[in-house]
C-alpha cells in the first residue's frame, strides 16, 4: 500500500495541480472549455502513462483499485457538500471542498470568481474519467486483460453511483426552484432590455417630440431635476427630459440628471435626496414604511395610467383568469394547467423581486391570500461569486408572468407571449382608460416635499398638462 502512495500523489496531487495551473493562463472566451479540455487531455496522457507502471506492478489489484478511489472519493464528497449546501453552490461551505481537492485549487478559485460553481464537480471528475479511460486505452492497445479485485471494484462503483446519485437528485430538487443564470445584458445589470432607443444621448432615440415649442423649459443644469425610476418608465421621463431639459444631450453629466438604476435602487436614492423625481408604480408597504422611518413626506403625482397585465405563451390554451383564479395560482393552490382548462402541464409562475413596482401590485392583488416562494436563479457576481435572485421570465410554454402592458408589449418584443384577459376583459386602451379592465395602475412621478429645488413643482404640472399629456400618450401609456 506504501508503495501505491508515491503514484497517488503524482497523479492526483502534483499532474492535477500542474494541469489547474495551465488553465489560469490559457486565453480563451470560453472558461469552461479552457478548464475542462486540458484536463481530459492531461487525465488521459497520464491514465496512458500510469498504466504502462500497473501492467509491470506486483501489486496490480491494488494498485488499480487505488487509481479508481479518486473517482468515487469526489462523488462522495460532492453529494455531502450538496446536501449540506442544498446545492447553492455560492454557499462559503465550497471553500472547504475545495480544500478537500487542493490539487484544483487554482481551477476553484477562479470558479468561485466567475460562479461556475459547476466546476466544482466537472474539474475533478473530468480528469479522474480521462485518468480511468486512460488507462483501458492502452490495456486494450496493448491487449492486456485489467486486473482487479472484484468485490472491491463492485463496491467502489456501487459507492460512486450512490454518490452521484445523490447529488443528482438535490440538484434536481433544486432545479424546481431554481434556475440557471438568466443575468440582465443591459443598463450595468440593472434592465433585462434594451434601453439605448430611449435615451436622450442617442441621436437615433425613438422618444416623442411636440409638435409645438414646449411651454416650460429649463436651461441651467443645475435646476434640471435628476430624474431615475422603474425600467418601464424609463421612456417617459427620459422623453420629458429630451423635451424640457435644453440641450440636455450635450451636458457631459447627462448620465447624472437622467439616470436609471430600477424601482428598488432609484426609490432609495430618493429617499436619500440623490434623486428629485422617482417615476414608477405606487411604491409598496415596506418602502412607504422606509420613508416615514426616514421622516420623508412622499409627494405622490399620478401622470398616467397603465395595466398591470398577465402574460403566457402564445401556443398556451388558456386565454382568460378569474381574479380567484390568479390568487390561486400564485399561492399554490393551482399548480397545473389542466386545473384551468389547459393542458396538462405544471405551473411555472413567475414572480418579480420584492419591493419592485410589478410585484407590489401582485402583493395588491393577491390581498391577504399568501404567495407561495419565488422561483430563483443562481446568478454570477463577476468577482462576487454566485448569489440567488427571483428569476427573471422565461417564456416556457407552461409559464405565466405579469409585467406591465406597455413594458411587455412596447419595450420589449411581444410576438412570444400573450396577454391573458381579466375576468373576461382585456387590456386594451378603451378598457385602461374607462376603468373595465380590473387591474388599472397609475404611472407616478413622486418627489420629497421637503425638496426645495424651485423647478420640481412647475416640472410636475407641465407634466399633468396638455404637453406632458401628450408624450405620456406617444410614449404608449394612457393619458389621465
Amino acid at each position: 500500500m506504501r508503495k501505491n502512495m508515491l503514484p497517488m500523489f503524482l497523479y492526483f496531487g502534483v499532474v492535477p495541480l500542474g494541469i489547474s495551473l495551465i488553465t489560469l493562463v490559457m486565453a480563451t472566451n470560453n472558461f469552461l472549455i479552457a478548464t475542462i479540455l486540458p484536463l481530459i487531455i492531461g487525465g488521459l496522457i497520464a491514465g496512458g502513462i500510469a498504466s504502462r507502471a500497473l501492467i509491470k506492478s506486483d501489486d496490480k489489484k491494488g494498485l488499480t483499485i487505488m487509481f479508481f478511489l479518486p473517482l468515487a472519493y469526489t462523488a462522495v464528497a460532492w453529494a455531502i457538500f450538496m446536501l449540506v449546501s442544498g446545492g447553492f453552490y455560492g454557499a462559503d461551505l465550497w471553500l472547504v471542498y475545495s480544500i478537500l481537492h487542493i490539487a484544483m485549487a487554482p481551477i476553484f478559485f477562479i470558479t468561485m470568481l466567475m460562479g461556475e460553481g459547476s466546476l466544482f464537480l466537472w474539474a475533478p471528475l473530468a480528469y479522474e474519467l480521462a485518468f480511468v479511460f486512460g488507462i483501458f486505452l492502452v490495456h486494450l492497445i496493448k491487449k492486456v486483460r485489467p486486473t482487479m479485485n472484484t468485490k472491491q471494484a463492485v463496491a467502489l462503483l456501487t459507492i460512486f453511483i450512490l454518490a452521484m446519485g445523490t447529488g443528482s437528485a438535490v440538484q434536481w430538487q433544486r432545479s424546481k426552484t431554481v434556475l440557471p443564470s438568466y443575468g440582465f445584458e443591459y443598463g450595468g445589470g440593472y434592465s433585462s432590455t434594451d434601453l439605448s432607443p430611449y435615451e436622450v444621448t442617442n441621436p437615433d432615440n425613438i422618444l416623442p417630440k411636440l409638435a409645438e415649442l414646449s411651454t416650460f423649459t429649463i436651461k441651467n443644469s443645475s435646476e434640471m431635476p435628476i430624474l431615475d425610476g422603474a425600467e418601464a418608465a424609463y421612456p417617459v421621463y427620459s422623453a420629458f427630459a429630451n423635451t424640457v431639459y435644453e440641450n440636455i444631450s450635450k451636458l457631459d453629466n447627462v448620465w447624472d440628471i437622467v439616470s436609471f438604476s430600477n424601482t428598488i435602487y432609484s426609490y432609495e436614492r430618493l429617499l436619500s435626496g440623490e434623486v428629485d423625481i422617482y417615476f414608477g408604480a405606487e411604491p409598496s408597504k415596506e418602502q412607504h414604511v422606509m420613508a416615514k422611518r426616514q421622516g420623508k413626506e412622499l409627494v405622490m403625482t399620478p401622470i398616467g395610467k397603465e395595466a398591470f397585465v398577465f402574460f403566457v405563451n402564445p401556443e398556451n390554451k388558456v386565454d382568460n383568469l378569474d381574479v380567484s383564479e390568479i390568487q390561486s395560482i400564485y399561492s399554490g393552490k393551482i399548480k397545473n394547467w389542466s386545473e384551468l382548462g389547459g393542458k396538462n402541464e405544471r405551473i411555472v409562475a413567475f414572480q418579480r423581486p420584492k419591493n419592485s413596482g410589478s410585484q407590489t401590485l401582485l402583493e395588491k392583488i393577491m390581498g391577504d391570500t399568501p404567495i407561495m416562494e419565488p422561483l430563483k436563479e443562481d446568478v454570477p457576481e463577476g468577482m462576487g461569486g454566485i448569489i440567488e435572485q427571483v428569476a427573471d421570465y422565461r417564456n416556457y410554454d407552461n409559464s405565466i408572468g405579469f409585467s406591465f402592458r406597455f413594458f411587455a408589449t412596447g419595450m420589449r418584443d411581444n410576438s412570444k407571449i400573450k396577454l391573458l384577459a381579466i375576468n373576461s376583459v382585456e387590456p386594451t386602451p378603451e378598457n385602461i382608460a374607462s376603468g373595465k379592465y380590473p387591474f388599472t395602475a397609475n404611472l407616478y412621478a413622486i418627489s420629497l416635499k421637503n425638496n426645495t429645488k424651485p423647478s420640481i413643482s412647475p416640472f410636475l404640472e407641465w407634466m399633468k398638462g396638455p404637453q406632458g399629456q401628450e408624450i405620456i400618450e406617444k410614449i404608449g401609456y394612457i393619458k389621465n
